[in-house]
C-alpha cells in the first residue's frame, strides 16, 4: 500500500488524502481515509498547495515611504526603479539586477552574478549612471536622504 501511495503522490503531488483515496478504490484497495494520512505522515510527504496567509506583512518589519507617492512621472529619465531576482540553475541559483526607467519601462543597465554580494548591484547602478546620467527625481531631491 506505501508503494501504490508514493506513486499516486509522486504522480499528482497536489492530492490530498481524500483523493488519494479514490484512486486507491479505483485499483480495487479499500482502505480508510484516516490509515492514509497517517502512512503519508509516516512517509514523510504532504500534499502540495499554496498555503494561506503567505502575504500578510511581519508586523516586526520596518515600512519604508514610498516616495513617488504624490509625484506624477511624465517623461524618460524622471525616476528609476531597480529589481533584484534570482534564477534557479541546476546547483544554485543566479542573482539578476536590472535598473529601469519608470516612464519607458527600458531597462537601463543589468547584472548577473552568482553571489548575492552588493557590487554587482553597484556596478550596474554605475553603468546606468554613465550612459543615462542621474534621474532628474535624484537632482530634485538630493538634500533628503534616498530609501
Amino acid at each position: 500500500m506505501r508503494r501504490m501511495i508514493d506513486e499516486i503522490h509522486l504522480q499528482y503531488p497536489f492530492m490530498g488524502s481524500r483523493r488519494i483515496r479514490t484512486e486507491l478504490a479505483k485499483k480495487e484497495c479499500h482502505v480508510n481515509r484516516k490509515r492514509i494520512v497517517r502512512i503519508m505522515r509516516e512517509m514523510g510527504i504532504g500534499t502540495i498547495y499554496p498555503k494561506p496567509k503567505t502575504t500578510l506583512a511581519n508586523k516586526a518589519h520596518k515600512v519604508y515611504p514610498y516616495l513617488l507617492r504624490d509625484i506624477d512621472v511624465t517623461y524618460p529619465n524622471q525616476a528609476w526603479a531597480i529589481d533584484i531576482t534570482y534564477i534557479p540553475m541546476a546547483k544554485g541559483f543566479l542573482y539578476l539586477v536590472a535598473i529601469i526607467d519608470w516612464y519607458s519601462r527600458k531597462v537601463l543597465a543589468w547584472r548577473l552574478s552568482n553571489t548575492m554580494d552588493t557590487s554587482f548591484c553597484i556596478e550596474a547602478l554605475e553603468d546606468a549612471l554613465q550612459h543615462y546620467g542621474p534621474p532628474r527625481y535624484l537632482q530634485f531631491r538630493s538634500r533628503q536622504p534616498v530609501y
